[in-house]
């Protein structure tokens, strides 16, 4: 692909995600993809997409990637993507997938460490956060963390997006089952069965939420050494709020802290990341993510002789934008993602992890890859485990 200005794509999953942030900034950056093809379970829906953007449209993902006509695929769609990844890098199409690439380290066995994937976590190209990762460097890296705290005020999705409009696909159930029945077997590979809400809140809170702050750790300081405590409450409330601290991996001393908050009449959606380090704190604030252009503000604070000093840094330019760039420029040029299968795989193994412990301190039995494998956690991964 290398000298190709434009990429041709193809999106499969045209919900949430699709209608109020992929296809518009496909659209804006039509100097370096065109669509070509559209895929949903619920095929009316693709149709209509497909008709207002000028892309063929398919309700079968895998009738779509034997149509071809296309070099690329975005997937978008719901549940655990570890199967279409894999389908679409068997027939050679280069791959940016959303989170979580797979709910279970099975699915992705075979699949090689250079594989042509990318895997979606917007935050890591935000300018602010890449902003953040150079004052770390320039303070000393990870060695000088102290403390690196993340908190999360997250309202309902229905609240974040009563601004978008977005249609509703209502994919046939026939159409639907085989896809929930590979999420119950990767769920069961992943954790067990011995508890339906420590299923979900891997798969919904941990793989479908928190994973985002995983991966801004991973990028600041690899991942964590240990998964010392976690917490889940209210007992009664689902989504609820999850707990998460342990040590810092990178040779110096520091801890972390995650609380992630489910907070459905909360006025707005709040992310707070701050690292206290030994010559003073770095902070970020995220606003929605589905607010296009919407800036992550940095705020670091540094002495200059008897003075303390506060820098504050804002940039319009849209996270997600800048990761679709940055696919064109993997596509294109082969520049690697900043997550590919190997910091994914981190991601869900610290996943697997953190279950284990949830589990371990409420007396919930657990089984699967979360006992048998999250202890490799420590390990590099270079290939898929086994």
């Amino acid at each position: 692909m290398a000298g190709v200005d434009v990429v041709k794509v193809a999106v499969v999953g045209l919900g949430v995600a699709a209608q109020v942030v992929y296809l518009p900034l496909l659209a804006r950056r039509r100097d370096v993809f065109q669509v070509r093809a559209v895929c949903d379970l619920d095929r009316e829906h693709a149709e209509t997409v497909g008709r207002e953007i000028g892309a063929t449209a398919f309700g079968d993902p895998v009738a779509m990637m034997d149509a071809g006509g296309f070099d690329a695929l975005i997937v978008l769609t719901h549940g655990s993507h570890g199967p279409i990844v894999k389908q679409a890098l068997d027939r050679g199409y280069w791959v940016m997938t959303e989170k979580p690439l797979a709910y279970s380290l099975a699915e992705l066995e075979g699949v090689p460490a250079d594989a042509r994937l990318m895997v979606a976590y917007m935050k890591q190209y935000d300018p602010a956060a890449q902003r953040m990762l150079e004052s770390l460097h320039e303070v000393g890296g990870t060695t000088a963390i102290r403390q690196l705290d993340v908190t999360v005020l997250h309202p309902s999705e229905e609240s974040q997006l009563l601004f978008a409009r977005a249609r509703v696909t209502k994919p046939p159930a026939d159409r639907l089952a085989p896809y929930a029945e590979a999420d119950e077997r990767a769920l069961t590979a992943a954790v067990g069965t011995s508890s339906e809400r420590l299923r979900r809140l891997y798969a919904r809170v941990v793989l479908g939420s928190v994973c985002h702050e995983l991966s801004l750790m991973r990028m600041f300081t690899v991942p964590p050494d240990t998964v010392d405590h976690v917490a889940v409450w209210p007992v009664d409330v689902f989504p609820p709020s999850i707990e998460v601290s342990g040590t810092l991996r990178g040779g110096g001393s520091g801890r972390y802290g995650i609380r992630w908050h489910h907070l459905p009449s909360y006025p707005a959606y709040h992310e707070t990341v701050r690292v206290h380090h030994d010559h003073g704190s770095l902070e970020l604030h995220f606003p929605s993510p589905y607010l296009l252009n919407a800036p992550t503000v940095l705020s670091c604070l540094s002495r200059v002789g008897t003075t303390e000093r506060r820098t504050v840094y804002r940039d319009v330019a849209e996270a997600f934008e800048r990761q679709l760039v940055a696919f064109h420029r993997f596509v294109t040029q082969e520049e690697r993602p900043l997550t590919g299968l190997e910091g994914a795989l981190e991601d869900i193994v610290i996943a697997q992890r953190i279950i284990r412990r949830y589990a371990e301190w409420a007396g919930i039995p657990v089984s699967g890859e979360c006992v048998k494998k999250s202890e490799r956690a420590r390990e590099p991964l270079t290939e898929p485990l086994g």
